[in-house]
């Protein structure tokens, strides 16, 4: 695992000393080594945390002429069988690490290896002679990639995260207002364009070719995920193959050369996950980590399963304000706001893991590939509700006051596209014309994805929706930052190449049964783990965040309505409005005050410079 960056403006001459700078700002993705190279045209970088091959793995590494280098962030899982077949070709390793074995194969295969890759990364590959950078970043997007254009948007640098643009000499970071609207909505940002002006998000499954020497840029989708559903799959048997194909996952995921552990929550996912490796490495308990919070109990149902597969189990709890000190630094490591709270959770589980283990095994991914989101039931309960008269339907939602299956009934005659956006949802329509004072943003619209799963259930759109969109931007955004933030590299088995061949061809009765999710994933795994386990809701690493937000909070709303950029763009008025109602109980508003919250700490993280952070 490492942070990999580049930089190739050919009108700069200081490419050392910038390369340096960008590469230093990542150091926490790598404390282990550096390495570099720079010529006329580029200045490459990255920052290593030995995972693989510890002795002789450092990077960049070359071909046998020397005529290709490679810089890589990630791990590739089939690299040992990938290595078979190039010594068969005639190739001649130096190293025993994954990184040589995506060189040589693309010398081999050029673009076209890019499918054929089991695994999670981002890396770069320059040609000596050509004059030519290929960047390419994996299927789910696991890792992240951005680039930086100039004024002329010819791309100029990237990284694997934001911050390295920082430190080029000429960047003035300026916030892109369109991130910022569009955030307000979905909890993340889910633009190709970031909170800062000229950085790009490189989406997932594609790479980017960039000629140097004739100024030609190329941007290619190489993958992508598509349902396929296959009624005819016998339901034990489809069982048996889940089983089988994640077990392999979860071993080709414990490659490693230094010690492994996992997240643990006390849910099905990482129950499953921890349940494999324990079964694996049967001579040695499998350390496993889980956070809980002051005022919550999750951290018990976590300890239930550890107690029942016998792992060597750490449970930190956090209070309101351990928890609201780490802000500003987890902002720092985010690069863009993101309102989800379990992120924090995941940066100090990360934190204590990392004082016992160097890579963690984690369950994202699961309910996105199986469909475990309760939300994904809303469509059956519509259908439920189908029959009544548009009167009727009327009547109920004009009433004052919510009510059990409100929301269920506003959706009756609404498209899915017309309500869906993802998981999250803090800041509706019409409430961010309340909100927003500044030129209308430009915001995303989801229709073109809807458009290529019209033939499939809702629920099953509503995946599609989610991998697309929520998985990278919120879920797998989350987990590389902030164990990265820790020196921590973090494996999802379940975001597995093959795995994910298989969910795609399971029909929806597989997936949704009698108001169950995941349905024949947890049959799959029956009189595995603990039944309790097998059928608890998903659980994650909740927050108390309506508990810890209450009249006593005005630091928290101090920093949100004096934010200079929240004045100057927002209604500090309708702010208070949402606040007054949070603190007389009459509405839950936390999650709009958090987010809020996130994107002031961020301005005065990375534009005002207010906050001053510590990597």
């Amino acid at each position: 695992m490492c942070g990999i960056a580049g930089y190739f403006d050919l009108k700069t001459k200081e490419k050392e000393v910038i390369i340096g700078e960008m590469v230093a700002s990542i150091t926490h993705r790598g404390p282990d080594d550096d390495g570099f190279y720079v010529d006329k045209y580029v200045g490459l970088g990255m920052r290593r945390l030995s995972i693989i091959d510890l002795s002789t793995g450092r990077q960049p590494i070359t071909s046998a002429d020397d005529k290709l280098l490679i810089f890589l962030n990630g791990e590739i899982y089939n690299y040992k069988e990938l290595r078979e077949e190039l010594i068969e070709k005639g190739f001649v390793f130096k190293t025993q690490t994954d990184t040589e074995v995506i060189l040589h194969m693309y010398e081999a295969f050029g673009e076209k290896m890019l499918p054929r890759l089991r695994g999670m990364f981002s890396f770069c590959i320059y040609n000596t002679e050509t004059k030519n950078i290929f960047v390419a970043r994996d299927f789910f997007g696991i890792k992240p990639l951005y680039y930086l254009v100039d004024e002329y948007e010819n791309i100029i640098g990237f990284s694997s995260e934001i911050k390295s643009f920082l430190t080029i000499p000429g960047f003035k970071p300026e916030v892109n207002d369109d991130a910022v609207v569009n955030y307000l909505s979905f909890q993340y940002n889910p633009l190709p364009e970031t909170f800062f002006k000229n950085v790009y998000k490189l989406p997932p499954a594609h790479f980017l070719s960039i000629d140097l020497i004739n100024k030609e840029t190329h941007i290619e989708k190489y993958w992508s995920f598509e349902f396929n559903q296959n009624t005819s799959l016998d339901k034990s048997k489809t069982a048996e193959i889940i089983q089988d194909t994640i077990k392999n996952s979860v071993e080709h995921h414990m490659i490693a050369d230094v010690p492994v552990g996992a997240f643990l929550s006390g849910g099905i996912d990482s129950s499953i996950i921890t349940t494999l490796m324990q079964e694996i490495r049967s001579d040695k308990k499998i350390k496993t980590f889980t956070v809980g919070f002051d005022t919550l109990t999750e951290g018990k149902e976590a300890s239930e399963t550890s107690d029942f597969l016998g792992t060597d189990h750490t449970e930190i709890t956090i209070g309101r304000e351990e928890y609201m000190k780490i802000l500003p630094k987890a902002i720092y490591h985010f690069d863009e706001p993101v309102a989800d709270p379990s992120a924090i959770g995941l940066y100090f589980v990360a934190r204590e893991a990392r004082k016992h283990v160097t890579v963690v095994l984690s369950g994202e991914g699961s309910d996105e590939l199986f469909g475990g989101y309760n939300i994904y039931l809303a469509p059956f309960a519509r259908q439920k509700m189908a029959w009544l008269p548009k009167s009727i339907i009327k009547f109920f939602l004009d009433l004052p006051f919510k009510f059990y299956g409100k929301n269920y009934l506003s959706r009756v005659n609404m498209k899915l596209e017309e309500w869906y956006i993802g998981n999250a949802s803090i800041f509706k329509k019409k409430e961010i014309d309340l909100l927003w004072k500044g030129p209308r943003a430009k915001t995303q619209s989801l229709g073109f994805l809807y458009k290529k799963v019209s033939h499939l259930s809702d629920s099953t759109a509503m995946q599609y929706i989610d991998i697309n969109t929520w998985l990278v931007g919120d879920i797998l955004a989350k987990a590389d930052k902030m164990t990265m933030a820790n020196s921590l590299e973090l494996r999802v088995p379940f975001l597995d190449i093959e795995v994910a061949n298989l969910a795609k061809t399971l029909p929806d009765a597989f997936k949704w049964s009698g108001g169950v999710t995941k349905y024949l994933l947890r049959e799959a795994f029956k009189n595995v783990i603990p039944e309790n386990t097998r059928n608890r809701k998903k659980l994650g690493f909740p927050t108390p965040l309506k508990s810890w937000l209450d009249k006593d909070s005005n630091d928290v709303y101090d920093l949100i309505l004096k934010n200079d950029y929240i004045k100057k763009h927002m209604s500090t008025g309708h702010i208070q409005k949402i606040i007054n109602e949070h603190n007389s109980k009459t509405v839950d508003n936390s999650r709009k005050i958090y987010s809020l919250l996130m994107l002031s700490l961020w301005y005065d993280v990375y534009i005002s410079r207010k906050l001053k952070v510590k990597a």
